[in-house]
């Protein structure tokens, strides 16, 4: 079997699974946010449910719309903050201890390798980089898990994707999948399993193999996983909160199609609007004038993220054309910004930085885009409408490029301003 096929067969109380099989599974964690708990909630409520499974194993977090940008936002926040008052849950995470939610949970050790994980929120798949199943649900899944503690699945085919050879300057797990989902189209995997191996791989720290697993939802992924090793040991040792497990994919484990990559290859990559497939180098898009940066989100918003953006823009200015916006994705990613003062290289620079929020990569806030302006993110979606107004635009990059980019006031690759 997959590493993937294992993790829902121990999940189901089987010894094996097969592809296109219908099982419940035992979840380890269930999670949602401020858009996505209030549906979750009011479903669950509606089922009569006496209690949540466990109050340690449902997280909610406030991070969409919050900081609360409106009364709306703030109503759906506060019924996060009563629901899990009521229940006692203990994995609520209020303004001023939360981060964006995909960032936040690895963070705090909450989860661990072998872990079945599900969540209201497409980009749950983040955490198989630690080689764990994870995959985003509908909110009235999350209301049953809720109560029950399992959910249904379809075993998903697997795809495996091989990388190998040495990664060109500047780029990372962001150009690597960026370079695939070119690949393999936004279709490319639909409810399939992307398993991620290779030389390359197992040398990618982990910041960039969270990357990689967040934007398999672009290519119609049902999760990405990564089968761990030292890199995920270290990673894990030390912040996991409970036990964990790791599981490996059998030599002779079967596979829909197996990708190859040189990534000696692959040039800075940005996704160009309005689709994550839409892919070109970097540096062939120097005409292509901007008016905002953003430097975050669950994709890109971790230290090693605004390390790579500070280390291109210190002792330089953002472009008096455009406006930079820099959203570190948890509270301690911003504290630790503040120590290595990245915060003063950015403010310096004149950008400016922002609490934990998703806000601008939703269209949300911190930086929504007016009628005809355009925009070069580390976010994971350009779809029309997707930052703001329909009429705008959204380039996709690695946070090296999108700094560069800041400087120059239009695409740019790093070299350009070093």
């Amino acid at each position: 079997m997959t590493i993937t096929e294992k993790i829902l067969a121990v999940h189901s109380g089987r010894k094996e699974v097969s592809p296109g099989e219908l099982i419940n599974a035992k979840v380890d964690l269930v999670l949602a946010n401020d858009i996505t708990a209030p549906i979750a909630i009011t479903e669950f409520k509606k089922i009569g449910a006496k209690n949540v499974f466990n109050k340690d194993r449902v997280a909610l977090i406030p991070d969409h719309f919050a900081p609360q940008k409106d009364i709306k936002a703030a109503e759906q926040c506060k019924m996060l903050r009563d629901f899990s008052r009521e229940y006692s849950l203990g994995l609520y995470f209020e303004v001023g201890r939360m981060g964006i939610e995909h960032a936040l949970l690895p963070e705090e050790g909450l989860v661990v390798p072998g872990d079945l994980i599900i969540g209201a929120d497409s980009h749950t798949c983040t955490y198989g980089a630690l080689g764990a199943f994870s995959t985003g649900v509908g909110s009235t899944d999350v209301a049953s898990a809720m109560a029950a503690g399992e959910c249904w699945f379809k075993v998903p085919e697997s795809m495996k994707f091989i990388y190998y050879g040495k990664l060109s300057k500047w780029v990372g797990g962001k150009d690597l999948i960026l370079h695939t989902i070119g690949d393999i189209g936004v279709d490319g995997a639909i409810y399939m399993a992307m398993e991620f191996e290779g030389e390359t791989i197992r040398t990618l720290p982990m910041h960039a193999r969270l990357t990689m697993c967040n934007m398999a939802i672009e290519a119609g992924g049902k999760n990405g996983i990564i089968v761990p090793d030292d890199i995920t040991e270290r990673y894990v040792k030390g912040r996991a909160k409970r036990g964990y497990k790791f599981y490996t994919s059998d030599k002779d484990a079967k596979y829909v199609e197996v990708k190859e990559y040189d990534c000696s290859k692959i040039p800075l990559t940005v996704s160009c609007p309005h689709l994550p497939s839409n892919i070109k180098p970097a540096a062939e898009l120097f005409e292509v004038a901007i008016d905002q940066v953003v430097i975050g989100s669950c994709t890109n918003g971790r230290i090693e993220d605004l390390r790579e953006a500070a280390e291109v823009i210190k002792g330089k200015k953002v472009n008096p054309n455009v406006r930079m916006i820099v959203i570190p994705a948890t509270q301690k990613i911003y504290l630790q910004a503040i120590k290595e003062r990245l915060v003063e290289i950015f403010i310096n620079a004149d950008a400016v930085v922002s609490t934990p929020t998703c806000g601008p990569c939703l269209g949300g806030h911190m930086g929504v885009l007016a009628k005809g302006e355009r925009a070069i993110a580390t976010t994971n979606r350009n779809f029309v409408g997707r930052m703001g107004h329909p009429e705008s635009e959204v380039y996709l990059s690695n946070p090296a490029v999108a700094a560069a980019s800041a400087v120059k006031g239009r695409i740019a690759v790093p070299e350009e301003v070093i």
